[in-house]
């Protein structure tokens, strides 16, 4: 069983920075691969990010490619997201979940466990 709890969310100007932080409980956090997901209003859950279980491996949905960053620290039971040049179209709740191992990172079906949610706002 894992829980998890992200922070970090608010409102940024278009082009600023926040990062993402997701606190795990539960000792068999580093085992999982996990991922970030975001949903906007009228919109389907989609892939962000996704991280395997020793960080060696990230994956990114191309349309933040080059902006965000996904990582994590076992020690602490964390994953975290950078996100940098923020857009407009950022705007969304910002999700991190735990994957089940052999699952697909981009499909939202393939994960276990989900946190509640971060806002994300982003003001042209």
């Amino acid at each position: 069983q894992v829980q998890l709890v992200e922070s970090g969310g608010g409102l940024v100007q278009a082009g600023g920075s926040l990062r993402l932080s997701c606190a795990a409980s539960g000792r068999t956090f580093s085992t999982y691969p996990m991922g970030w997901f975001r949903q906007a209003p009228g919109k389907e859950r989609e892939f962000v990010a996704g991280i395997n279980w020793n960080g060696g491996n990230t994956y990114y949905a191309d349309s933040v490619k080059g902006r965000f960053t996904i990582s994590r620290d076992n020690a602490k039971n964390t994953v975290y997201l950078q996100m940098n040049s923020l857009k407009p179209e950022d705007t969304a709740v910002y999700y991190c979940a735990a994957r089940r191992p052999g699952g697909s990172y981009y499909s939202p079906r393939d994960y276990d466990y989900w946190g509640q949610g971060t806002q994300v706002t982003v003001s042209s």
